[in-house]
């Protein structure tokens, strides 16, 4: 079971572990917010609802640039899993500029691409293939990026990472 934390001000931070919520809960650091229905968790103190969405009681500063890392898992999540060129299913990589001419693994150089694609691209640039991207690569945002651990998110998690959006 994992939990999603949010800052003082709603602002969603991370995601922890059923065991971290509970300890910060039962230390009065944090809140509940959302429950799991079901029996609850019997402490020394008393009994706790099982957290799905706790709120820390004090605000965390967070540092202000929150870049997403690229990576290849990344690149593909962001376009669906679908080709940047021909829109079928995507399992590879393409470098828009190729790195031998000076491209940059960046997210905006990178897109989802098929293997057919790939390989009848090689070492061109789209433009000298006479192909066009059917997205603009740019680096994602929303809480869903920022915020690790809600590739698989609960629902009820859902209502706080869209105000992160």
């Amino acid at each position: 079971m994992r939990t999603l934390v949010l800052n003082a001000g709603y602002e969603p931070l991370a995601v922890v572990s059923f065991k971290r919520a509970l300890v910060l809960v039962m230390n009065d650091k944090a809140t509940v917010v959302e429950h799991i229905h079901g029996e609850p968790v019997w402490g020394a103190a008393g009994s706790y609802d099982r957290p799905a969405v706790i709120l820390l009681t004090r605000y965390v500063r967070v540092p202000g640039s929150r870049r997403v890392p690229v990576t290849r898992r990344g690149v593909l999540r962001r376009d669906g899993h679908r080709c940047g060129y021909c829109g079928k299913s995507a399992s590879t990589i393409d470098h828009i500029l190729p790195r031998s001419r000076g491209g940059a693994d960046s997210w905006e150089n990178l897109v989802a691409c098929c293997l057919r694609c790939n390989n009848v691209k090689g070492d061109r640039t789209p433009q000298e293939m006479s192909w066009e991207l059917r997205i603009t690569p740019q680096p994602p945002r929303g809480g869903q990026w920022t915020v690790r651990g809600t590739e698989r998110s609960d629902p009820r998690w859902e209502p706080y990472l869209a105000l992160a959006a």
